[in-house]
């Protein structure tokens, strides 16, 4: 017993040095002192498994001793110490219940009297999993008709895809409202579609008309319609012009008012006004621009 406890404590002596000596207090490197701690720890778990198959085995024996008292014989402490295993059931029997199919050692029961050409028949019924997944078909086929075909509340292949083709044509048109709102003076195009420049009118007629008139002739502002420009007659020059404003000539900014979209619209209907020469123009201001250079919207 002595030993033991010595055995015990040796290890829990090496973890409990090694956890709490510095470097500077001890010959020993710190790499040494891991291995010895995880040694410490090793053999603590080897001695905690050798004490517990003790206790095990020392319970077998009180138990025999205890049976043994009481009058068994040895067999029957085996017995009862070490109770037969349940047998499995094979393989073949679980498959046949699953199936509800009869074993091959029945099959004469299952011949049927008649024969033809000394071919017998077996009387072997349809296994129950299968009836119902037939009924379960059946059930799900007059529900399908029901709802495709009878009260239409479901749809087909062709009214599904109009569907889908109209929810499609929904996101598109949403996409593009989004991306033509990130327009700026590098990617803004000329355009001459009439939905966007009757739009890009109105927002002239709301916003402009005071300082340029109602035809862009001109008025505090430059006349708009003929070849001579301020600040450059490209549409990338005149968006960039309503957006930002020139303010030492007057000309305010329209960022915060207008969106990007709405800036391309009346931008692109200012140079559709190009060449139109209106009644009472305002005298030309600025540097001529030629359509070679600056590709003006009149020209298609």
């Amino acid at each position: 017993m002595k030993y033991v406890k010595i055995l015990f404590m040796l290890p829990l002596l090496g973890v409990t040095h090694a956890a709490f000596a510095k470097g500077g207090d001890s010959l020993v490197p710190d790499d040494v002192k891991n291995y010895i701690a995880y040694g410490g720890i090793v053999t603590m778990l080897l001695l905690l498994v050798i004490a517990m198959l003790v206790l095990v085995r020392t319970f077998n024996v009180l138990t025999r001793l205890v049976l043994k008292a009481e009058g068994y014989t040895n067999a029957q402490i085996s017995a009862e110490m070490h109770p037969p295993k349940k047998q499995k059931k094979p393989k073949k029997e679980v498959w046949n219940k699953l199936l509800s199919l009869r074993p091959m050692a029945e099959e004469k029961e299952l011949l049927i009297a008649h024969d033809y050409d000394g071919i017998q028949e077996l009387d072997n019924p349809i296994p129950g999993w299968f009836m119902y997944l037939f009924y379960a078909s059946i059930i799900f086929a007059a529900g399908y008709l029901l709802n495709y075909h009878v009260f239409h509340t479901g749809q087909l292949q062709y009214e599904e895809y109009k569907t889908e083709m109209a929810q499609a044509d929904v996101a598109k048109k949403l996409y593009l409202s989004k991306a033509a709102n990130q327009v700026d003076e590098n990617t803004v195009k000329l355009v001459h579609d009439p939905e966007i420049l009757k739009a890009g009118q109105m927002i002239f007629a709301q916003n402009c008309q005071a300082c340029h008139g109602e035809h862009a002739q001109g008025n505090v502002g430059p006349n708009l319609t003929d070849d001579f420009w301020l600040h450059g007659g490209k549409i990338n020059d005149l968006f960039k012009i309503i957006k930002y404003g020139v303010l030492a000539k007057g000309m305010p900014t329209w960022e915060k008012q207008l969106s990007p979209t709405q800036i391309a619209d009346v931008a692109n209907y200012v140079k559709s006004l190009h060449g139109t020469k209106p009644a009472g123009a305002k005298e030309p201001q600025g540097t001529k621009e030629t359509a070679t250079n600056n590709q003006l919207a009149s020209i298609k």
